[in-house]
């Protein structure tokens, strides 16, 4: 039974003529199914769901055969840099995705001063909301650089410290990248320190987790238990199996979380409908036990004769599993813009060299970022058809241009929603819409944003019934 409720007409006053969405098949954002109804806004705010007579002036939208549904809320981008640029602060890759709100500080990386980076934005205007996290990798390379080792007590004070002031000026969490340095090198029990002080906030845990291959339920174990001795919910971003060797594992996962549910922890995860991830060509193939340390450093171990030949012996054996390189393709790549587009073992080809020669080319010149096509339409599908999760789209602010990035940043909800809920029936339609609205407004615990039910505008606005 849906929640909606109708006929009910707020009194807010707006200087900008109503606008009225006539005819729609609305969808609540709780998983219910669709009913028509009008939606009339004044200014901002939805005033009235149900049958609406249009007042003088107001715009009529004609929805007849479309579906309206609230605002899409994506719980993992990489907005950061973006939102505060000038040039793309309209963020209009998401808008246009029907996007309204994007979170931040994900996979561990992002600013730091949280209260700089909010009054920026505040100041600026940009095209959806924020929500900030703890960046965890940020944190600590700014307390003790790229260090593979664990922090001393005086530099786990500071990011005691860095945490607290950032969930204190507005963050909504605490985030990490274990695969990534140098928040790879940090131990279960420093993420527990810190995740217990975004707890003390009321704040998650969200972790791109240390292993989505062979070893995901040990890496999703530890972030059960880092939620667990913290105290606080726990959220697995861009949720998968990655690799043919872990195809298949996702129904293990999913029970590995199902059992912390029911001992009642509150653990949830989000996902990207495509079988393809995107990050750098050095976190897809190189071991971090090789990346600690500056730029300088690492790219000198190419050539180090103590280092190098187990280096370049790694690298091979990653793109061995990767059929290698036809698997892997170059999203961006400055020095040599040609071979965006391409996989690694196409590169080579053309090049007359060996994948391995054209990865340490990349390695030493700046790198690259990449596509790895490591997922099965399988695996999707399990993840996809939990009620805990979430779609995301682990993008970022993105203008067309030369590069050939993952098509996530412009298409994660419209493929949901059109390919595996119209098309192919994996979910329904009211279930898509949920993953993007109501139940991500959940995990952030939103009370203003994801559902169009008339309690929540009624909190929003600070009105009673007896107002209306």
């Amino acid at each position: 039974m849906s929640h909606l409720l109708l006929s009910v007409l707020l009194l807010v006053p707006s200087a900008e003529p109503d606008i009225l969405l006539q005819g729609g098949t609305v969808y609540d954002g709780t998983g219910s199914p669709g009913i028509v109804a009008d939606v009339l806004l004044r200014g901002d705010k939805i005033v009235a769901i149900g049958k609406v007579e249009p007042g003088p002036g107001a715009k009529v939208i004609d929805c007849k055969g479309l579906a309206v549904c609230p605002g899409f809320i994506d719980l993992h981008t990489h907005c950061d840099s973006g939102i505060v640029n000038e040039r793309t602060k309209a963020n209009k890759n998401y808008v246009t995705q029907g996007v309204t709100t994007v979170v931040t500080g994900n996979c561990g990386s992002g600013p730091v001063d949280t209260r700089v980076f909010y009054d920026t934005i505040d100041k600026q205007g940009a095209g959806t909301n924020v929500a900030h996290q703890v960046p965890h990798n940020s944190v600590r390379e700014k307390v003790m650089g790229n260090a593979n080792r664990a922090p001393t007590a005086p530099e786990m004070k500071l990011l005691i410290t860095f945490t607290d002031a950032a969930m204190h000026d507005g963050c909504w969490g605490l985030s990490t990248g274990l695969i990534y340095t140098p928040g790879t090198y940090a131990k279960t029990d420093e993420l527990v320190a810190l995740a217990t002080i975004a707890a003390n906030h009321k704040g998650h845990y969200a972790s791109h987790i240390r292993n989505e291959g062979t070893g995901l339920l040990d890496a999703i174990q530890e972030a059960i238990t880092i939620g667990k001795q913290a105290g606080c919910p726990v959220h697995v971003s861009h949720i998968k199996a990655s690799g043919k060797a872990a195809a298949g594992m996702s129904g293990q996962a999913v029970q590995l979380i199902e059992s912390a549910r029911r001992q009642g922890q509150t653990v949830t995860a989000d996902q990207y409908p495509y079988v393809a991830s995107s990050t750098s060509l050095k976190a897809t193939l190189v071991s971090n036990r090789y990346r600690d340390g500056t730029e300088k450093e690492y790219v000198a171990r190419y050539t180090d004769p103590a280092v190098a030949p187990k280096l370049r012996a790694d690298v091979a054996k990653a793109l061995k599993e990767r059929d290698d390189g036809q698997l892997v393709q170059i999203a961006r790549y400055s020095p040599n813009p040609k071979w965006q587009g391409k996989r690694i073992a196409e590169i080579a080809k053309l090049e007359g060299k060996e994948p391995l020669e054209i990865v340490v080319e990349i390695e030493t010149h700046g790198g690259a970022q990449v596509v790895n096509f490591g997922m099965t339409e399988e695996d999707v599908a399990v993840y996809m058809r939990q009620p805990w999760v979430a779609t995301a789209s682990d993008g970022g602010v993105q203008t067309p241009g030369a590069t050939v990035p993952h098509p996530r940043s412009y298409g994660t909800f419209p493929r949901k929603i059109g390919k595996y809920a119209i098309e192919d029936g994996i979910i329904t339609l009211e279930q898509a819409i949920r993953s993007s609205s109501g139940l991500p407004a959940d995990i952030l615990h939103l009370k203003d944003r994801g559902y169009a039910l008339l309690v929540l505008i009624l909190e929003c606005l600070a009105l009673s019934p007896a107002t209306i």
